[in-house]
């Protein structure tokens, strides 16, 4: 039997992002149903970014949500840094929130990211109201600022969307991500962050049971009192690099994520059966400090100043969406 001609419309959103250029498809069915009248170009960019969702999983209701891009921001924005930050350092989360995002999209358009730490925070605006109770109001206003007025932008290093790395508060300086990771980012190079030493989480202590110690680290400490372990090697930012205890050798990130403490410049002393953790940041320490962010906000700094600052070497890129048209195949 003889072929016959087909007409297949082809729909997809064109992410461009100046001088990258992506393109992430969505469904027939989602493209049919927007509606068929004149729209201002406003209405139509908004329309357009409207195509875009996130696939997010609700980790504790066990679901998963479809969230359309800009309330997915909010939501992520609104959960990952406080709303009564300054409008630039607001601004400066939610051009990451995006980058990450984007990023990940269009590696797989049917990415799913879920709600916790292990991608963003996320919380929705029926969430947001139970969290913030009476401060509903104004802080859903200023989030929704911040990702209004950071529409399109995105970070770039060499034409290309970063991973946008964030955290709470460093020690004074933010690590070098080959330190951390050990895998070298040109973009993630430590900077001086001295605003972090005004954030309430930058020295915490924490209090341990030697046993829950021993069992984490499967070594033996036994009843000593004083400092415990000690450090082999720290990082350029003071960070502990190489650590022994027990007769083993950990990393720093071992040792923090092992014993859950706040970041990698720690100090460990031992009272019996009693250990404390005294910890100077709070995170990976990589990237953005959101305290440092916050401080630089204070002093007038811009979001992009902010941005650029803690990505050495990116820029900020804007992406624009638009729909291609129909394409004709036999």
């Amino acid at each position: 039997m003889k072929k016959a001609a087909v007409l297949i419309f082809l729909f997809a959103l064109v992410i461009i992002i100046i001088p990258a250029v992506v393109v992430i498809p969505f469904t027939q069915k989602a493209a049919q149903e927007q509606p068929q009248k004149k729209v201002s170009q406003t209405q139509n960019s908004a329309a357009r970014h409207a195509l875009i969702s996130v696939t997010v999983y609700r980790s504790t209701e066990k679901r998963t949500d479809q969230v359309a891009l800009n309330d997915y921001l909010i939501g992520v924005v609104g959960s990952e840094m406080p709303a009564k930050f300054r409008i630039e350092a607001l601004k400066a989360q939610a051009i990451a929130a995006r980058t990450y995002i984007m990023a990940r999209i269009i590696e797989n358009p049917n990415v799913r990211v879920t709600d916790t730490v292990q991608n963003q925070v996320y919380h929705s605006p029926e969430e947001f109201k139970k969290i913030w109770g009476k401060d509903y109001g104004w802080k859903m206003k200023k989030i929704k600022q911040a990702v209004a007025e950071t529409n399109n932008q995105v970070v770039t290093y060499g034409g290309k969307l970063i991973s946008p790395v964030f955290f709470s508060t460093s020690n004074g300086q933010t690590e070098n991500a080959k330190d951390y990771w050990t895998t070298d980012v040109p973009y993630l190079k430590s900077v001086p962050s001295p605003w972090d030493k005004l954030s309430p989480k930058y020295k915490i202590e924490k209090t341990l049971r030697a046993a829950d110690v021993e069992q984490a680290l499967g070594v033996s400490i036994g009843n000593n009192k004083g400092s415990l372990g000690k450090v082999i090697r720290k990082t350029s930012t003071d960070h502990v690099a190489l650590y022994e205890l027990g007769g083993k050798q950990f990393t720093g990130r071992q040792i923090r994520e092992k014993l859950n403490l706040s970041s990698t410049d720690f100090q460990l002393t031992q009272n019996g059966d009693t250990i404390k953790a005294l910890t100077l940041g709070s995170g990976h320490d990589v990237g953005l400090s959101q305290y440092g962010a916050e401080g630089m906000a204070r002093e007038g700094k811009s979001a992009k100043q902010i941005i650029t600052y803690f990505y050495q070497g990116t820029q900020i890129s804007k992406m624009t969406v638009k729909k291609q048209g129909a394409i004709a195949k036999k």
